[in-house]
């Protein structure tokens, strides 16, 4: 009998060890981790200057009530702006509650300070959190069902179709919550330039743009944050999984004319921008930035890549291929639902969404031995498979 609730249909292994890009269970045995916590371990496991970091501030203090200041908030934060945008940060616990954030400063703003309505735009496919309000803007029905009555105020609309986002905008539309890329949706890729479009829609009709960098965000990608493969900026930015390397946090930052709707007692979170995770956060943040992490992901997804494209050449079951970075999907013709416990088999943790999508998501810290160890692997169970 088990006494937690069966919210997750869980894999026959246990995880209790973890380094790099491998990960063992309690038989001792070696997986090669293609998951990383679902795109959250972007420095591998147990990196030893993020242990190092949350070992000193545990010494120190694991928490403090926001009713004080807390230096280290102020010190990611300052980091957080210096190298995306001029922006001002909430911290939180989760990507759900980043983007609930969002949402709640959005309409405040709209409410009291803008001069439209408050209604968001999200996008077919999205994926956005599991909370009420999250789940509302998350235009995928499967997320939403049993939870009624949904919270209203969301406008869905294809995902990368510029005309069709301008006809929905309306005097009811103040926001627009935006993926970069869709991760849950299906590793969906918007056209080039698409971002930079919809960055001019949103200044053309003074309408808040949100991006959720939840996936996208800290490097995946090949750039910090996924936007910056555009000439443009968010006016709310939202971030969480690989902030603190696996720690929980999240932050919603907004530039600041817009951070301004919010004022003491608006929004609160008892937890967020503990000592613990900022401390996390600040040392994974650096590591990133000195070790030159988004560059070399940029070079590492090329190789996966080239050989995530040899294999669909192999293997008529294969779809489609696309992604940016260290963040691909192949798409089959058929479910293959079953490759996640298939691929214990094979000594290689995978993740597939969708039914029929690979999502290959490993730490950004992969080397070109462990790809090629992963797309061995990955030809021999289409192989057995006959795909």
């Amino acid at each position: 009998m088990s006494y937690v609730m069966e919210t997750y249909s869980r894999l026959p292994i246990k995880i209790v060890r973890g380094n790099g890009c491998r990960v063992w269970d309690d038989t001792g045995r070696e997986y090669l981790d293609m998951v990383s916590g679902i795109a959250v371990c972007n420095l591998g496991h147990a990196h030893p200057k993020v242990v190092d970091a949350l070992t000193e501030q545990a010494k120190e203090l694991f928490h403090c009530s926001n009713l004080y200041q807390i230096p280290l908030q102020e010190e990611l934060a300052g980091m957080i702006a210096q190298h995306s945008f001029d922006s001002r940060a909430f911290f939180c616990n989760s990507g759900a509650e980043a983007n609930e954030a969002a949402i709640k400063l959005s309409r405040r703003y709209c409410n009291t300070m803008g001069k439209r309505g408050a209604h968001i735009i999200t996008f077919e496919g999205s994926f956005h959190g599991r909370t009420l309000a999250t789940v509302a803007a998350t235009a995928q029905g499967k997320f939403r069902k049993g939870f009624d009555p949904i919270p209203e105020g969301f406008i869905a609309v294809p995902y990368g179709d510029i005309e069709a986002l301008e006809a929905a905008i309306d005097d009811r539309v103040g926001a627009l919550m935006l993926e970069p890329i869709q991760g849950e949706g299906g590793i969906n890729l918007p056209p080039k330039g698409y971002l930079k479009q919809v960055r001019q829609l949103c200044s053309r009709h003074a309408i808040l743009l949100i991006l959720d960098e939840i996936q996208t965000g800290m490097g995946r990608t090949g750039k910090l944050f996924c936007y910056m493969h555009e000439d443009m900026e968010p006016d709310i930015m939202t971030l969480a999984k690989a902030l603190g390397n696996g720690f929980p946090v999240g932050a919603m930052v907004a530039k600041p004319y817009v951070a301004e709707a919010f004022i003491p007692g608006s929004h609160a979170s008892t937890f967020g921008g503990n000592p613990l995770a900022m401390a996390s956060s600040i040392a994974t943040l650096k590591v990133m930035l000195e070790e030159k992490i988004p560059e070399r992901t940029g070079e590492m997804g090329l190789y996966l890549m080239d050989g995530l494209m040899q294999l669909k050449t192999s293997h008529a079951g294969i779809k489609d291929v696309r992604g940016r970075g260290l963040m691909a999907g192949i798409e089959f013709d058929t479910d293959i639902s079953s490759f996640n416990a298939d691929g214990l088999d094979k000594g290689i943790l995978l993740n597939v969404i969708q039914s029929r999508i690979l999502r290959i998501a490993p730490a950004l810290v992969i080397t070109k031995q462990e790809i090629d160890e992963a797309l061995a692997a990955i030809d021999t169970l289409l192989t057995e498979k006959g795909l």
